[in-house]
């Protein structure tokens, strides 16, 4: 099994436009079901409806992945403003929210 275990540590993970590709393909998924529509007697034909429905559920999947990665963004992009403003700023804003009463 050691032969197998690699000998180096994986690299960092390609940060890019995440939000961009993700809608991109969406919005590519949807094209292909419109181009379809008039073509479905064809595809009922033959048995190809698969193609259709694949289509329609790539585009309805893309929704949620925009939705997941524009969330994704947020959270990081506030995570990054957070460390940057310092461990007191986030103590700061940890005392406001927690409710403490014994003032």
């Amino acid at each position: 099994m050691a032969k197998w275990t690699p000998k180096h540590e994986a690299p960092e993970p390609l940060e890019g436009p995440v939000v961009a590709t993700i809608t991109g393909g969406t919005i590519l998924w949807f094209v292909l079901f419109l181009v379809q529509i008039p073509f479905y007697s064809w595809f009922d034909d033959r048995d190809l409806m698969w193609w259709v429905w694949t289509c329609l559920a790539g585009g309805g999947l893309g929704l949620i992945g925009i939705w997941y990665v524009r969330r994704r963004e947020a959270a990081i992009k506030l995570a990054k403003t957070a460390e940057a403003a310092g461990p007191d700023a986030a103590a700061a804003s940890g005392d406001e929210s927690s409710g403490d009463e014994s003032r």
